[in-house]
């Protein structure tokens, strides 16, 4: 059995890049106009940005797939904490992502921590965003 799913997020945007402005909502509505633009992502200025969305859709992806493996080795998480860091590179006024960590705590009774490890990459391997990157993603483990 196949099966498709579609999600989807409407950006509008006026202006240049420098002062140009714009805002992004998502299907689902966990994000509703909210703002960003060059500032938000190159400056520090507050508000989100591409790389930040891709880390919190990476985070979350890897996560659910770690939690599906366990599953499948018998095991529950107590809880995880996953971060994933999104590193923007410029080179000769070219802009890519040139990392991605991941780095993940958990809590999960009777599991050894090589056992935890395998089953991470085996996640950070196999989860839908992680194939989405031509991008060495790299991970951290602790348990």
């Amino acid at each position: 059995m196949s099966q498709t799913i579609t999600k989807s997020a409407h950006i509008t945007w006026r202006g240049n890049l420098k002062e140009g402005k714009g805002v992004i909502s998502t299907e689902s509505g966990a994000l509703t106009e909210q703002p960003y633009g060059f500032n938000k992502r190159f400056t520090g200025e507050k508000g989100t940005n591409p790389e930040e969305l891709i880390a919190a859709a990476h985070a979350s992806c890897f996560t659910m797939a770690l939690s599906k493996i366990l599953g499948e080795a018998g095991h529950t998480a107590e809880q995880m904490d996953t971060q994933a860091k999104v590193v923007l590179s410029e080179k000769d006024g070219d802009f890519s992502i040139s990392q991605i960590h991941l780095k993940i705590k958990a809590q999960i009774d009777q599991l050894s921590k090589e056992e935890f490890q395998s089953f991470a990459e085996q996640a950070k391997e196999g989860c839908p965003v992680s194939k989405l990157f031509n991008a060495p993603i790299s991970l951290e483990c602790s348990l």
